[in-house]
């Protein structure tokens, strides 16, 4: 299986469990953590007698059913040679396989919350004769609104158990969750607020309608293998999969409405490498851990410093080097700060001119300022939503951009001074989100350029 050495959250978080105490792990997935509990429940399973043969004896729940497929693949892969049954439970699919299923009594349930609750609640799941307990992705699983349904799950099983809790981040309902959850727990921490030291970090200061000319030159990069792009919305992220296919690349887009087959086809296409990119929103992607990403691509600025963190935690996994690229916008700027601090680090920033002349990403990195450059990224217009200008994106307090900007002697937007590259206020076009292709704005620019209509700027 390749194992030579434990990894950190194994070293320090199997022996508590083995010796039957409680477990706070602080760490986000690729860390590791899946085999940190599968090993000693394991262990627990094959050594102890159970206490009643009617249901499971280790529940696990995740909060994605991405996440309840990857941990039952690694329970399937380290209990083959054992007499030990795992199976999972999620929506999306008919029940009555799964039912069918729990009537053979699995010793470890893997399951998503909504789903386990409707199987309890109709009499089909028995809970009072689990003796391990693993919430993983707690963090998700409160983004999602699951924590009621988590609390009333809880509520299902027996006072005496084991329980495990596994979080990237411990926000305050979380904490409160622990409290009531854990007895003295052992607490394993691996910095779980900062990225791995292998993701090499980039800002790309860029209008909006050349992200997608910016794109596709990141995707044409020599050390590019596969990427996660991350948008706002599943709008813009099937627009931005077809408009990728459409130039070439084999992408495709992971959405939260998609068919449980839909998605599960997508997610094996991109990791048997039929596609190459992975088109997202942070609420599709929840529990994604795929192997061997080069680059996470922020199309769309993250709405928190936490967001940033997990999305780029899909790349740079078990050492191996990642490139965490994000595009930043003038309405970004605040937010870049507010990443910088958590991060405690200033993130390089690349300077497109340089890079759409030809030159070498790495000769063309700075440090410590935004500049939305001169030259031909005149030529294009900014699009910003009415009513957004000026604004932070969501999750990050402060002023506006622009009065943010111009207090602050390290960030500029134009060559010189603090003025606009166009040399006027930013265009007042729809957002980028009506557009029918992502490329539609920067080819009707191309084509004023070439002489098809409309004046063309004056360069200084």
């Amino acid at each position: 299986m390749g194992f030579t050495e434990p990894r950190p959250i194994q070293a320090k978080g199997i022996p508590a469990v083995l010796k039957g105490r409680d477990v706070l792990g602080l760490a986000a997935t690729g860390t590791g953590k899946t085999a940190a509990f599968v090993l000693p429940m394991l262990e627990h399973l094959i050594a102890q007698k159970p206490r009643s043969n009617s249901g499971p004896r280790a529940l696990i729940v995740a909060p994605t059913r991405e996440l309840a497929l990857q941990i039952h693949a690694e329970i399937e892969l380290l209990a083959k040679y054992t007499n030990v049954r795992a199976m999972t439970v999620f929506g999306g699919v008919g029940a009555g396989p799964q039912i069918r299923v729990l009537r053979k009594n699995p010793d470890i349930v893997v399951a998503c919350p909504g789903r386990l609750l409707d199987l309890a609640n109709g009499r089909n799941v028995r809970l009072d004769n689990v003796e391990m307990l693993v919430l993983d992705e707690a963090d998700h699983m409160l983004d999602m609104g699951f924590l009621p349904d988590v609390r009333r799950i809880i509520k299902l099983l027996p006072r005496r158990r084991q329980n495990l809790l596994f979080s990237a981040t411990m926000p305050r309902e979380i904490l409160k969750l622990t409290d009531g959850l854990l007895q003295n727990p052992h607490i394993v921490e691996l910095g779980h607020s900062k990225p791995a030291e292998t993701i090499e970090h980039s800002l790309y200061p860029v209008d909006q309608t050349r992200k997608f000319t910016l794109l596709k030159h990141l995707l044409a990069d020599d050390g590019f293998q596969s990427a996660i792009v991350f948008l706002r919305t599943k709008h813009r992220a099937k627009r931005l999969a077809r408009d990728l296919e459409k130039a070439g690349h084999r992408a495709i887009a992971l959405q939260g409405n998609m068919s449980q087959g839909a998605r599960q086809k997508a997610m094996e296409g991109f990791r048997m490498g039929t596609y190459d990119v992975l088109v997202a929103t942070d609420i599709a992607a929840r529990g994604i851990d795929v192997a061997n990403v080069s680059h996470v691509i922020n199309f769309d600025f993250p709405g928190t410093p936490d967001a940033y963190t997990h999305r780029i935690g899909r790349t740079g996994r078990s050492e191996q080097s990642g490139q965490a690229c994000t595009f930043v916008t003038r309405d970004d700027l605040i937010a870049v700060k507010a990443i910088e601090r958590k991060l405690k680090m200033t993130i390089p920033r690349i300077k497109i001119r340089d890079m759409m002349s030809g030159g070498r990403e790495t000769a063309a990195r700075g440090r410590g300022q935004i500049a939305f450059s001169r030259g031909p990224a005149q030529e294009y217009s900014e699009s910003v939503p009415k009513g957004h200008r000026g604004k932070p994106a969501s999750g990050y307090g402060g002023r506006g951009s622009s009065s943010f900007a111009k207090k602050q002697s390290g960030v500029r937007f134009g060559g010189s001074g603090s003025g606009h590259s166009s040399g006027g206020r930013p265009s007042s076009g729809r957002s980028g989100d009506s557009s029918t292709s992502f490329g539609a704005g920067l080819d009707r620019d191309s084509s004023r350029r070439r002489g098809g209509g409309g004046r063309r700027r004056r360069a200084r």
